[in-house]
């Protein structure tokens, strides 16, 4: 580890390497028995994050009658699901620069179909009573170098064309909204992100699942698949589901489709939370309207109010294991910790003498162009969405949809698109792969520190419509 300011490591000394999600009154519900035997089934679903969880939840409500099984290898929400930050944006894209490079013609139609996925969510979680702290507080993305401020005033003309309303922020604008000395600018998008408790999120659609008459399994791993005539036989250590239609969510772990195993990468990234803030902690940052922040750079910070006024901090540092291991040591970094704590006293010097409390990691799957792809194998019975690399709390609803028309052969607005008919370009093998993520890092890094300007390498990705996000 890198030597790090003493001043810094103090903010750490009392950090417990615990989801502070789960450490703040959950509602989990009872667990669940693992598969035992053999069942039978409509739609077998692999994966009860959130993209498993819809993908029940919207076949129920399309086709009541259809039996569901869910099968989950640890517990409901065991991964990314249940530790991320919370921010659940209208983006299907992992931001409008992103789907600008790769989706300019059909960036109008994915933007509209962005937005109401996510009413939709609103007015699922409304519809099933799912208490999950939902927020629709709006998103406000910083400048912190005047290169980013300018990318932020073509964004914003360019999705105020497409029937977005957001609005650039002079400095003292921003300022007004959240005091940092670092803000230079920002972004308001006032009604396209919702903030939200994603460990209570997943455990109310859970919930809804269950209702509709979902059987979920835990802790039953699915070992392969296996053809059999018109159905798929999906095998676990103690028993088996045959199902007329299979739908994979397994978001970071190694799809039982193989072919699709070379477009996915799993990175790390993690996140610290604050204790509660005092009244005059609160008042000396301003933050009135409880915006889900992030700064504008390639490596970007994201960070947000929880319910009890503490601060969320993430992002920033990514860490990709060679031959995309994961691993549960994995999840605690001290280095990357100081770092982040670092950066947080830099943003909020105001702040300095607050203890973090909470630190924790998970793996993200990316991939080349840092947002969903899907697939289908085994003649159309079994289909599969993957790619999310981070911003996945609303867009896994849309992946769920998306999957069921692939698995119904329905033509759809959403199947026409280029998004979901094409895949990214898969990564190389190792340990070219090793080599290619962390130049591609470098180079991020370098872009940032250089008023945003991308050298050959990052010029060369693009060409190719390669590349690695933060």
């Amino acid at each position: 580890m890198k030597k790090k300011d003493p001043f810094v490591l103090r903010h750490l000394a009392n950090i417990q390497p615990e989801l502070w999600w789960l450490d703040s009154d959950p509602l989990e519900p009872a667990p669940h028995a693992a598969l035992i035997g053999d069942v039978g089934a409509d739609l077998c679903i692999v994966g009860a994050g959130y993209t498993g969880l819809w993908t029940a939840l919207l076949a129920k409500e399309r086709e009541p009658s259809r039996k569901v099984v869910v099968i989950e290898q640890y517990e409901t929400g065991a991964g990314a699901s249940g530790r991320n930050g919370g921010f659940c944006s209208a983006s299907l894209t992992h931001g409008f620069s992103n789907g600008m490079h790769r989706f300019a013609e059909e960036m109008p139609v994915i933007e509209r179909l962005g937005r109401e996925n996510l009413n939709e969510i609103e007015e699922t979680i409304r519809r099933y009573d799912i208490v999950c702290d939902w927020e629709r507080t709006g998103e406000l993305r910083v400048a912190v170098a005047a290169w980013q401020l300018r990318a932020m005033e073509k964004e914003a003309k360019l999705r105020n064309e497409m029937g977005d309303n957001v609005q650039v922020l002079s400095r003292e604008e921003v300022q007004a909204r959240v005091h940092s000395p670092l803000y230079q600018g920002g972004l308001f998008d006032p009604d396209g992100t919702a903030l939200v408790d994603p460990a209570r999120l997943v455990w109310g659609l859970e919930r809804a699942c269950l209702k509709l008459g979902v059987t979920i399994y835990e802790n039953s791993k699915v070992e392969w698949l296996e053809d059999v005539d018109d159905a798929v036989r999906i095998h676990t250590p103690y028993g088996a589901v045959t199902a007329a239609r299979v739908a994979l969510a397994t978001n970071v772990w190694a799809s039982l489709v193989r072919s699709a195993r070379k477009y996915v990468v799993p990175v790390y990234d993690f996140q610290l939370v604050t204790e509660p803030l005092s009244p005059e902690q609160l008042e000396s940052i301003g933050w009135k309207g409880r915006e889900g922040v992030a700064d504008a750079g390639n490596q970007f910070h994201y960070y947000r109010l929880t319910k009890d006024h503490s601060i969320l901090w993430g992002g920033y540092d990514t860490i990709y294991n060679f031959r995309g291991k994961v691993r549960r040591e994995y999840e605690f970094n001290a280095e990357t910790y100081a770092t982040l704590a670092d950066h947080f006293l830099k943003t909020f010097p105001q702040l300095a003498g607050i203890k973090f409390t909470h630190a924790w990691g998970g793996a993200i799957d990316t991939c080349t162009r840092f947002s969903p792809f899907w697939g289908t194998s085994s003649g159309g019975k079994v289909a599969y969405v993957l790619g999310y690399t981070g911003l996945g709390v609303a867009s896994t609803r849309f992946g769920a949809s998306a999957m069921l028309d692939l698995l119904d052969d329905l033509d759809t607005e959403r199947t026409r698109l280029t998004m979901v008919r094409k895949k990214p370009m898969p990564f190389p093998p190792e340990p070219f792969k090793w080599l290619f993520i962390s130049l591609t890092q470098r180079a991020i890094r370098h872009a940032d520190e250089h008023e945003g300007r991308r050298n050959l390498w990052l010029k060369l990705m693009d060409l190719f419509g390669l590349g690695f996000d933060s």
